[in-house]
């Protein structure tokens, strides 16, 4: 029995000693097959972007796209309708009296929701005259851009105030310009931003009108019945929301902001 289990373990040793090198030795495993897929639509794509015939490598292609997918966020808030309507929403809510209803959640649906409402003849614009015609392979990818670029210059533009864009032209030591399509957009989008802010306040002042008028009523009405330790802004708030629906307030304000857009 010894002489056996000697002899079973050094079988055992010597297969495992020249299994290794066996195997090591052996043919490499073939490489999977390429198959074309979405590397290649990207290439196809993107391939004008390369400055020549072969198309961009793909990391460089993921990248680009990653950073375009991190710009976009900027884009909706800054360079759309979506910055007015989210502080006039805001200040509503304020001048109700209201801390957290509607939620932040809500709040931002509906201006993102009035936001496309808003922006739908600029998307539409944008469509027919660079995506489509993109897709259809009858223009570039620069020229895609450019188009798209074209539809938000021109939405921008009419809602910017001259004083603004005169403002950053003299601080970029640029212009005159002899119209409005040649305003840069490093001139245009600070000069959209800053008037879309003049604007939203200025909504939101006159929302706060009446709001103020009912708190100051109330406060007076308390103050003459010596209730001094009583809060007004409990009192005034149901008032508040009494007139805000009689008024039809919400369908009012979104009414509103869609049509300040119009010109």
């Amino acid at each position: 029995m010894g002489t056996r289990a000697a002899l079973f373990v050094a079988l055992l040793g010597f297969l495992i000693l020249f299994a290794g090198p066996a195997f090591a030795q052996g043919a490499p495993l073939p490489a999977p097959a390429a198959t074309p897929g979405m590397g290649d639509a990207v290439d196809r794509a993107l391939g004008d972007l390369g400055g020549g015939n072969a198309p961009l490598s793909l990391s460089l292609q993921v990248l680009i796209i990653m950073g375009l997918l991190s710009v976009l966020p900027g884009i909706v808030l800054m360079m759309t309708s979506f910055t007015r309507i989210i502080i006039v929403l805001s200040l509503l809510r304020q001048a109700l009296g209201l801390q957290q209803t509607p939620p932040n959640q809500v709040l931002i649906g509906l201006s993102l929701f009035l936001s496309f409402f808003v922006m739908a003849p600029v998307v539409n614009q944008a469509n027919v005259t660079a995506i489509q015609p993109y897709a259809e392979g009858r223009i570039t990818a620069t020229q895609m851009i450019s188009g798209t670029g074209t539809a938000l210059h021109g939405f921008m533009i009419k809602q910017t105030r001259n004083r603004d864009v005169k403002m950053f032209a003299d601080m970029a030591k640029s212009g005159p310009y002899a119209s409005p399509d040649d305003v840069p957009f490093s001139v245009l989008l600070p000069a959209f931003v800053t008037s879309e802010l003049k604007t939203a306040f200025q909504i939101g002042f006159l929302i706060f009108l009446p709001f103020l008028v009912i708190d100051l009523v109330v406060a007076t009405v308390l103050m003459s019945l010596g209730m001094m330790m009583m809060s007004p802004t409990i009192i005034s708030l149901p008032f508040k929301l009494l007139l805000f629906v009689l008024v039809d307030g919400w369908a009012l304000t979104m009414g509103s902001l869609a049509s300040s857009f119009a010109s």
